[in-house]
């Protein structure tokens, strides 16, 4: 049993989601000795160079950083070697290589936006929404061969409301994750965790002893990279699969639909369940009020919209400016 503040910490993250946890390991007086993130890389109209916001932080709080383009490059596996961690904890970044995440002898956690076994793969927040999810959570676990299967250290769960996007849930779970994170190196380092394959966690919900927490595959869900074509609108499908697509893709990469000539993103909704008479897709409008779409089973009134071409705003702006053809 040691001291956590003695353990040497390396830690892996890129966007603003990995800052909170960085920032609650900081606050929790953790030995950080460097910090991996992505490159800098031209961003925005003027392709200006911007820094992560992992990076940011780090420079700030006067944390050594790493860049490296490749994960498996000699110089920088030497560079990682020669900060002599203990334990390696990695937080929104990219798949690492073996060489990589077996290098400290207590190994390398990662921090999960669900709870595994559910909803392994890059999209964990957005995937729980789309798909209706009323809870989800965070799990932290030992990184190994196959993505996001290592054994468990520990989980939270926390309810997702009916109406909130996946936004919401990110900035929820960050907090939440960041606590988790911190207990889990606490855990660690004083020997009380328990490392737990992902066979017997998490199903059947609400199991009452170990024997009855075994997974099927069957019924395990999955949280594939979003593309395009993820967030294209069927409104042949029912209001409730559409709303949760609004809420899942809210605010990015954002559902979108046609609208004339033109796509128009829907950051947020609201259903009207009544029987449509437009023909799915179509739809109606009194050009200052409301803006809604028929479904198969009622209709998807739009709040909170984005004109191809143009800023975001909420609906009775749109219509203020817009003219229907």
């Amino acid at each position: 049993m040691s001291n956590y503040k003695d353990l040497r910490i390396v830690f892996m993250g890129t966007p603003e989601f990995a800052v909170a946890s960085l920032d609650a390991l900081v606050k929790a007086k953790c030995n950080i000795v460097g910090v991996i993130t992505a490159p800098d890389k031209p961003a925005g109209r003027g392709m200006k160079v911007t820094e992560s916001a992992v990076k940011k932080y780090a420079v700030r709080h006067h944390l050594k950083v790493l860049q490296p383009e490749k994960l498996k490059n000699i110089e920088f596996l030497e560079e990682l070697r020669a900060l002599n961690a203990d334990l390696q904890i990695v937080v929104a970044f990219r798949m690492l290589p073996e060489s990589v995440w077996n290098m400290p002898p207590l190994g390398t956690i990662n921090l999960h936006g669900s709870l595994l076994p559910q909803y392994r793969g890059a999209a964990p927040i957005n995937w729980a929404v789309i798909n209706g999810e009323k809870e989800t959570g965070v799990t932290t676990f030992k990184l190994k061969h196959e993505i996001d299967t290592g054994n468990i250290l520990m989980q939270e769960s926390f309810p997702i409301d009916e109406n909130e996007t996946a936004g919401d849930v990110h900035d929820k779970m960050k907090e939440i994750g960041a606590r988790v994170l911190v207990e889990t190196v606490k855990g660690i380092s004083d020997g009380t965790l328990e490392e737990r394959p992902q066979s017997i966690v998490n199903s059947p919900q609400n199991a009452e002893s170990d024997s009855q927490l075994t997974t099927h595959n069957s019924l395990i869900k999955h949280a594939p990279k979003i593309f395009t074509e993820t967030c294209n609108i069927d409104w042949r499908r029912s209001i409730d699969e559409i709303q949760n697509l609004i809420r899942g893709l809210s605010p990015f990469p954002g559902a979108f639909t046609e609208l004339g000539d033109k796509t128009i993103k829907i950051f947020k909704s609201e259903k009207e369940l009544s029987l449509p008479t437009s023909k799915s897709g179509r739809w109606e409008s009194d050009g200052k009020t409301y803006l809604k779409f028929a479904a198969k089973d009622g209709y998807i009134l739009l709040k909170d919209v984005q004109l191809e071409g143009k800023k975001r705003m909420l609906i009775e702006d749109f219509l203020r400016g817009y003219r229907f053809g």
